[in-house]
């Protein structure tokens, strides 16, 4: 059965079934010893009663006794001899034997009706009950009906309720899997399968942001190589009838280093982006790991005219990678180092503010506008074209810096800080 709602109804028919033949079974079981006990003490009863009234007043007697008997109870009694004489008629009764027991503990019916032979403890003296079943399957076939009706309805919504949200999981899947990235599945349920709507639309969130990121990084690398590989082309074409082969080689040389360090950085993007369960995480002493960083870009600040001023006398640390935790680091302090003015200090603090280590980096240059700050993090942004080539970035230090941080889950945010820009980074300590 392939349909989810067909198999959910006919389980629910075969357990009523079953079920029902198993109520009929005990049924039949406590029938079988209720009516048992019943009949053979009023029987008992009956047979002593009618054997001392006919001893006392003969057939007469007897036969009155009999007749308001059968008048008061249900059925028709007969006492009769060890023969099966009619003690009361004359006839012969001996034809009148009982048949074995039914399905429900009752005796076997004849002719619609049910024998009971009781015989007294002499043997002289049988006592015959004719009478119809007390019990019968039709009285209760409209029982029956009413709780398959009842359960047919709870299994109809029960099958509904289940089978309609899956229905809905299924077409927003197919929508998504056919290029829709905005199909969603809209559940307030709290079982199993709201999980399973929330959960795919976690997975098509994820998805749809990094196609979403991954189409936009296509166009920003294919504008950004554009530029470089026009220019290389011009300076090529130039080298031919060129006064100063150096001067033109070098310049070629430029264009090529240009695309070396645009696609080095991409290639440390996408390094970033790898597979977080396949990195071998450690204990990381944030102090150190900020100090050599600092010591590292030292050269670099001197000969620009910056002074790095760090204060790291926390002990902080973090579980994570080091190499990622020094890429994001080092390229918010080379950031700020960029662009800060001569003789300007860029300053370092490291800090742990209720189980986050914080790492801030402050410069003392323009800073940012304010609606552009959001922006400062995605990948080949600036602030300003001509400023930012002419500083030699393009426009990957801080997105590379926000996914080093984003794997760690940890935040990074930028404010100005009057003057200069403040880069923040947070993570969770160890």
């Amino acid at each position: 059965m392939r349909s989810l709602f067909i198999r959910i109804v006919v389980t629910l028919a075969i357990t009523f079934v079953v079920s029902s033949l198993g109520v009929l079974g005990i049924s039949a079981h406590i029938t079988r010893i209720a009516m048992g006990e019943l009949l053979e003490g009023s029987l008992k009863l009956q047979l002593s009663q009618s054997e001392q009234i006919y001893k006392a007043g003969g057939s007469q007697a007897l036969g009155q006794y009999l007749q308001e008997t059968d008048q008061a109870l249900p059925g028709t009694r007969y006492l009769t001899d060890a023969n099966g004489r009619d003690l009361v008629s004359g006839l012969d009764r001996s034809m009148l034997r009982p048949s074995g027991f039914g399905f429900l503990g009752l005796p076997k019916k004849t002719n619609g009706q049910i024998i009971i032979v009781k015989t007294s403890d002499d043997g002289l003296y049988r006592l015959i009950l004719i009478a119809p079943p007390p019990l019968s399957l039709i009285r209760f076939l409209p029982y029956f009906l009413l709780v398959a009706a009842v359960i047919a309805l709870l299994g109809w919504i029960l099958s509904t309720g289940i089978v309609s949200p899956l229905h809905r999981v299924a077409e927003a899947v197919e929508r998504f899997g056919q290029g829709d990235l905005s199909a969603r599945v809209n559940s307030n349920r709290k079982d199993e399968i709201g999980n399973l709507a929330h959960s795919f639309n976690g997975m098509a969130e994820r998805i749809a942001t990094l196609l979403t990121a991954e189409r936009r990084l296509l166009q920003d690398v294919s504008h950004e190589l554009r530029s470089p590989l026009a220019r290389l082309s011009f300076a090529t074409e130039l080298m031919k009838e060129a006064e100063d082969p150096i001067a033109a080689a070098s310049r070629v040389r430029r264009e090529v280093d240009r695309l070396t360090t645009l696609v080095s950085t991409l290639l440390e993007m996408t390094s970033v982006e790898g597979d977080p369960s396949s990195r071998k995480t450690q204990h990381v002493m944030m102090s150190e790991l900020v100090q050599r960083i600092v010591d590292d870009c030292a050269l670099e600040a001197h000969a620009l005219q910056v002074r790095i001023e760090a204060d790291l006398r926390t002990a902080a640390s973090v579980e994570g990678d080091p190499e990622l935790l020094r890429r994001a680091v080092e390229n918010v302090l080379r950031n700020a180092i960029r662009y800060s003015p001569d003789e300007s200090v860029v300053s370092v603090k490291l800090a742990d503010d209720h189980g986050l280590v914080t790492i801030s980096v402050r410069d003392r240059g323009p800073g940012v506008p304010e609606d552009k700050l959001t922006h400062i993090f995605d990948p080949f942004y600036r602030v300003s074209d001509s400023r930012d080539s002419a500083k030699g970035g393009v426009g990957l230090g801080l997105s590379i810096a926000r996914r080093a941080i984003l794997v760690h889950r940890g935040e990074i945010r930028a404010t100005n800080a009057q003057p200069g820009l403040k880069v923040t980074m947070m993570i969770p300590a160890a």
